[in-house]
């Protein structure tokens, strides 16, 4: 309403609504959708049934992510029958329905999704980012608005670039101090997560704001909205500000002057007015932010390397007792006792929280001169197939297969357990991706979710740690 203080998300939905359905509910126009090969064949085979084209084919990309394997060869080869009829799927009806953007196995854009949509600029300050991935919460570290639909709501997206879209809740979460090393972004994602817990920003979008944020870096940015989804969340924005722009106009292929001026000029407006109202208001103090490490099968369940896991009966509520009872059991850790020092069998550094070119030069500036532990597979997967090629120009790989990783191609990989990336029962994982439950890397493994700074950390040492072990 005019005259009313305004959050920004209110500002983006606003400003994308084509038609206002009921007081939650509202048509809402999506600038962007990006597909894999995983979640988009039931709703092109809906636009056959019904005779429909894609509304708007240059405001799609499609990516083959989920199911290609990762193994360092060229031509790459997807061997599952499936996996590879679903690749195929996804090109031809890219072909069938006049989609470009499409980037298959050998393509140089291949990469995972949330990855190469940044990476090629196509995210902007203001959008609305629609993907069938609930991690699509990545991209409002550019401020925008990102968030996972289903096969249905991707069926209607590609129709008519529109979702019918029922408003979420807000929620503003204000980090106050400075997140100093060897603390890093995923360290604060993962605090966060301690302290509103998997649920504490259930059906609501973020906005994260205060000085520990303004401090991040965009490629920090969005790992941290990357895994606010693992706390419930709609949604998740952070306000555009010099870094966010000039991302966009190092990413952005010609965009003008004129265009960079009139992008300037919208995202100042792109700010949560003073006085608007959340739902709910969080203020956490990252003063102090040590290295953190999951104990159990949520995100968070975790805390620093050296802090003792926490007594089940300890947790207030018995939901919360008998979850935390269940995850250590699973995982095999012992209450009273620090996960420093846990020995370990597999690293893994890869997946769309984790995998951007800045955290393999983190990983790599600890591994330079060292060397994997005796027993220790590791494993590095970089987030697309650019982020790959700039690694190598900066002689990453080197320092990586020198030290003893495996240097992989891109892919989603063990992040989910696809093809041969999958762990062994009882192996132990420290796993730089975002979600840990029981399984989620194999059937019977544990994986403790780390930063790339303590994963390369820990496969030197071959226990459970940060790089202050390393000293």
């Amino acid at each position: 309403m005019p005259g009313t203080a305004c959050t920004l998300y209110r500002k983006i939905v606003d400003q994308h609504t084509v038609k206002k359905i009921d007081d939650r509910t509202v048509l809402l126009f999506c600038d962007i959708h990006f597909a894999n090969e995983y979640t988009s064949p039931q709703a092109f085979a809906g636009l056959r049934e019904r005779g429909l084209p894609v509304f708007a084919p240059d405001a799609h990309l499609c990516v083959v992510d989920h199911i290609i394997p990762t193994h360092d060869e060229s031509p790459r080869r997807i061997i599952d029958e499936a996996s590879l009829i679903q690749a195929q799927t996804l090109e031809k009806n890219c072909q069938d329905f006049g989609i470009r953007a499409f980037y298959g196995a050998d393509n140089p854009n291949q990469g995972i999704e949330h990855v190469v949509i940044e990476e090629q600029g196509l995210v902007r300050p203001g959008m609305v980012v629609i993907c069938g991935d609930s991690h699509t919460t990545t991209h409002g570290a550019l401020g925008a608005l990102g968030f996972g639909i289903g096969t249905t709501e991707i069926e209607h997206i590609l129709a008519t670039s529109t979702l019918v879209y029922r408003l979420a809740k807000t929620m503003r979460i204000t980090i106050n101090g400075q997140v100093k090393k060897p603390a890093t972004a995923k360290d604060l994602a993962l605090f966060v997560l301690k302290n509103i817990s998997a649920r504490g920003a259930l059906g609501a979008v973020v906005e994260y704001a205060g000085e520990a944020v303004r401090a991040l870096s965009i490629e920090e940015r969005m790992t941290l909205c990357n895994l606010t989804v693992e706390a419930g969340a709609r949604g998740a924005l952070i306000a555009p500000d010099e870094k966010a722009l000039q991302w966009v106009f190092d990413h952005a292929a010609h965009l003008s002057d004129e265009e960079k001026l009139a992008m300037t000029s919208y995202a100042s407006t792109l700010t949560t007015d003073d006085g608007a109202k959340f739902d709910q208001e969080v203020t956490l103090d990252a003063t102090g932010l040590r290295p953190m490490v999951t104990w159990g099968t949520s995100p968070d369940q975790c805390g620093p390397f050296d802090e003792p896991v926490p007594a089940p009966e300890s947790f207030a509520t018995e939901v919360e007792r008998t979850a935390a009872q269940r995850a250590q059991h699973y995982q095999k850790v012992t209450p009273g006792v620090a996960l420093k020092g846990l020995p370990i069998q597999h690293v893994f550094i890869g997946s769309c929280t984790n995998a951007r070119l800045s955290d393999l030069m983190e990983a790599a500036r600890i591994l330079k001169g060292r060397h994997v532990a005796k027993g220790v597979r590791a494993q590095v997967v970089p987030g697309s197939m650019q982020v790959r090629a700039q690694a190598e120009a900066m002689g990453l790989d080197k320092i990586f297969k020198d030290a003893g990783f495996e240097w992989r191609k891109s892919g989603c990989s063990l992040c989910l357990a696809m093809n041969d990336d999958i762990l062994e029962a009882d192996v132990r994982c420290a796993s730089s991706t975002n979600r840990n439950f029981e399984g989620r890397q194999g059937r019977d493994s544990h994986t403790h979710l780390v930063s790339p700074q303590s994963a390369a950390s820990s496969a030197v040492m071959g226990y459970l740690c940060d790089e202050t072990a390393l000293a």
